[in-house]
């Protein structure tokens, strides 16, 4: 196939990149909470399977039988061997996709008190960051979260949210914009 035909291939809809960010969360989870950062590399498991048929093996027959029925479907890969940074922002600026990635995710858990709690928080540890993940962790009103954010190149995005207090697969908050900074951050990677 050519480069035109490969760029006139459906791209991912919001549908199929809910479903994935949903099934990333869900596999996170699976491992418990106090997890690390957890990347991913998104691909459209069509184009994948028209670039390696050997894969098609590989993966179970029914994400197979779901791209073929779907060529917007997507496939997560996890990134092994990130960089060891002090923060997530200086992570995120290391990174760069190929342009065979058509997107990318990451789950983070994150330590979440109210918007006054916080400011309260910032004033008390001033500058110094160890003094304000110590009292966040411990106000009362905090809440630990594990955040889950997928974007594709064409900007779609999609966040699943899951706190600690309500641990089920039920409870899990969706929507579009639950976390635009990291939304705004994670898409900056896939920039040229």
């Amino acid at each position: 196939m050519n480069e035109l035909d490969q760029s006139s291939a459906p791209a991912p809809t919001s549908g199929s990149l809910w479903r994935t960010v949903a099934e990333i969360e869900r596999y996170v989870a699976a491992d418990g909470w106090g997890a690390p950062l957890r990347l991913f590399a998104l691909v459209r498991t069509a184009d994948a399977l028209r670039r390696d048929p050997a894969l098609a093996r590989r993966l179970p027959e029914q994400v197979v039988a779901e791209a073929r029925a779907d060529a917007g479907h997507l496939t997560s890969v996890e990134q092994d061997g990130l960089p060891d940074v002090d923060d997530l922002d200086e992570l995120l600026g290391q990174l760069a996709w190929p342009d065979g990635v058509d997107g990318a995710a990451l789950v983070v858990e994150r330590i979440l008190v109210p918007p006054d709690a916080e400011a309260e928080v910032r004033a008390a540890a001033g500058g110094d960051e160890r003094a304000r993940a110590a009292a966040l962790a411990a106000h009362p009103l905090a809440e630990d979260v594990r955040i889950a954010v997928g974007v594709l190149r064409d900007g779609t995005h999609e966040c699943a949210v899951r706190s600690r207090s309500k641990d089920s697969d039920g409870e899990v908050a969706t929507g579009a914009d639950l976390v635009p900074g990291l939304v705004n951050a994670l898409q900056a990677t896939l920039q040229d």
